[in-house]
This record gives C-alpha cells, structure tokens and sequence, in this order.
C-alpha cells in the first residue's frame, strides 16, 4: 500500500494503534516481542514512509513520521520505538553522502519489498552510551577482502526484526579509525543474547548482541573517520531524534488521557451518583493535562515543519524541545495516578503501564543533564 499524502498514513497509523492496544498488556506481561504488529504494519504500507519515493517508499518527512509514531505510542509504545528508529535511519541515511550510494539503494528497495529494518548499535557494557564519550571496544579489522567485526553491544532494539545493523567500532591501531559498519544482522558470527527485561518498554526485544569475527565487505565500512574528524553532531540527524522520540513520549501520555477521561466519565461511586467527571476538581486537573498535552502538540508540529522546510534547530534547542514535551508527558501521566489513586496503580488498567512507559523518555539521548548543560553552557557564553 503507498498513500498519496501524509494525512491518509497517519489515518492508518491510527487504525493499527487501535488493535495494538489491545495486545500491548500482553506484551508487557510477557516480554515477548510484538512479531504480529509488525505484519500489521508491513501489510498497512506504514513500514516505509520516510524511505524515498525514488525507491519505493512514501518519502514523507518528520512531520509525518512524528505524527504516525505518537498514533502508534499511543497503542503499543514498544512497537513505535522500533518503528521510530526505523524511520530515523532511512530518512538520515538517504541523504547522507558518506555511504556508497548502491547501499543506500539497497537498503531502501529491501524495505520497501518486505520486512527489513535497520537500526544502529552504539551503546556496550563498559563504555555506556558514545554520547558521553569514549571509544568503542568493539573493533573492526581490516581483512584481505573486507573487514572482521568483534565486539559487544547492549540495548539492540528491535533485533527480533532487524535485517541490517549500523554497528560502532573502531581499527585496533593506535590511532584508531572510527565509525559505522553496515553488518547484516543474518551474518555468520552474530549472536542475539536475550537480557533485556525492563521495568518499562518491555516489548522492544532490546537485548545484548555478540560479535564473533564477523566478515563484512569492504564497501560496509559506511562512514569511517579519524577521531579527529568526528566534530559536532549532525543537526539534522539530532532534530530527527530528538523529535521522533518526543512523539513517541507524547503519543503514550495521550493513551493514557484517553484512558484516564474514559475513567473518569464512567466511574460513578455510590456515594455521588454521578461520574468522577461531575466534579470541579477532576475537571480542573484534566485541563492541566491538557495544557500540557497542547504545548507539546504545538512544539512537534512548528519543530518538525521547520525540519522539512529546511530550517533545522542546532542540537540545543532540539535537546530543549526534547526536554519539554518528555517532561510534559511524564508529569501528564503523573497526575493521572495522583488524581485517581490505587486504581491508577492497578496493573489491571493500563495506567500504570503507560507510566512505566513514559519515564523511558528520560534515558533517551540526549538526556536531561546534558541538555541543560549546553543550554547553560551557551547561556552563560561559556
């Protein structure tokens, strides 16, 4: 299925969120990975919408995709995260020059004729995330005809579906090259290691992925460089993140509203005779949230205008529009929970799912001590 504009995709994206939701307890309970929301996705076309049109694909920007992964969030969030990467990586990838243009074309044309996604591995045991620093362990070797990758990495979302992964490394020479190398995840030598058992997002399958002298071709080693020559980030690849992710946070605040308004509308205790929603002070609390659900709403949809007008935001004032529509989604959800109490924390409601969920935001890169700090940092002139 193709659409002919972005409003009809997140027509669809709305449609499948309805049948994740009703799965997405389920999922959280067991840990298993979503496999049938994935199917659903592929048949309903919403795989590809920011793969190139020259390829197949929708071809849409941020707006759409953001918009599409918030519908999604709000039905099953861990379904969503990989999706969100899925659609960050084509679109970045697309217009990246450092990749050989046949892989860029490849990549898309597989996704577009079935269920191949991508995502990138950056994060290992003793290293943490690259974003605070440091350089891989795992290395890449140069080998008569390619390269061999060894090494670990943590937090593999999506491995259960994944076809390609962006893998970080380094040479072993002093002097280190460093950077991405397209590794097929079917490869001989790649190990899935299955740790992954969080409090929340728990469906994502983001577990350990072990490297044993994985041969790679020569032309994977996609965007290699001096350390030196790696500066600052890419503001366009930072406003994808940092903005997709913010969707995806704000998509599950909304499932929770929902909720939360459905609630209060049908709960009528017998000492009221009538529904929670009569009072002042549920109403007043509600229109909180909604203050809050607004502001966000507004925030994504000028930011991510302007990212597919052209205009992209510096890594700063993506972080802080990161910062403001995560932390607008954790204290909605919040005060769901302190407005109805003990039924909020129920895990036979999905509110206290939805919580869980929503503070996953927060280790998200970047993360909130590093975006206050830059902001600080160019605030102060420093």
């Amino acid at each position: 299925m193709s659409f002919a504009t972005p409003d009809s995709a997140i027509v669809a994206a709305r449609a499948v969120a309805r049948g994740f939701a009703e799965r997405a307890a389920h999922y959280d309970r067991t840990g298993e990975f979503p496999h049938e929301n994935f199917a659903r996705l592929r048949d309903a076309g919403l795989l590809n919408l920011t793969v190139p049109s020259a390829h197949g694909g929708a071809g849409f920007g941020l707006a759409a995709a953001a918009a599409a992964i918030g519908a999604i969030a709000a039905g099953e969030p861990s379904t969503a995260l990989v999706l969100a990467m899925q659609y960050m990586f084509q679109a970045t990838i697309a217009r990246n020059a450092a990749w050989p243009a046949a892989l860029r074309e490849r990549l898309a044309r597989e996704s577009v004729a079935g269920m191949a996604l991508v995502n990138a591995l950056r994060v290992e045991p003793e290293l943490g995330t690259p974003a605070r620093g440091g350089l891989p362990l795992t290395t890449a070797t140069r080998t008569a005809d390619g390269w061999q990758l060894s090494g670990r990495k943590i937090y593999a979302t999506g491995i259960p579906v994944l076809r390609w992964l962006i893998v970080w490394a380094r040479t072993p020479e002093a002097e280190p090259l460093v950077g991405w190398w397209l590794v097929p995840a079917a490869a001989p030598g790649v190990r899935v290691i299955e740790t992954w058992d969080h409090a929340g997002m728990r469906a994502t399958a983001s577990h350990d992925v072990q490297f044993d002298a994985v041969a790679v071709p020569a032309d994977h080693a996609v965007d290699v460089r001096p350390v030196a020559k790696w500066g600052a980030p890419d503001p366009f690849q930072t406003a994808w993140n940092a903005f997709i992710l913010s969707a995806l946070y704000d998509g599950i605040a909304r499932g929770a509203r929902d909720w939360l308004v459905a609630y209060l509308q049908n709960r009528v205790p017998s000492n009221l005779g009538a529904p929670l929603a009569s009072l002042p002070r549920f109403q007043a609390a509600v229109g909180e949230i909604e203050a809050r659900l607004m502001v966000s709403a507004r925030l994504l949809q000028g930011a991510t205008a302007e990212v597919d007008a052209g205009r992209t935001p510096s890594p700063a004032e993506a972080g802080l529009i990161k910062l403001a529509v995560t932390g607008n989604a954790i204290r909605a959800v919040e005060s769901g929970l302190e407005l109805i109490g003990n039924p909020g924390l129920s895990r036979h409601n999905p509110l206290e799912r939805h919580y869980r969920d929503v503070l996953c935001s927060r280790i998200h890169s970047p993360q909130n001590d590093t975006i206050v700090s830059v902001a600080g940092r160019a605030a102060l002139g420093i």
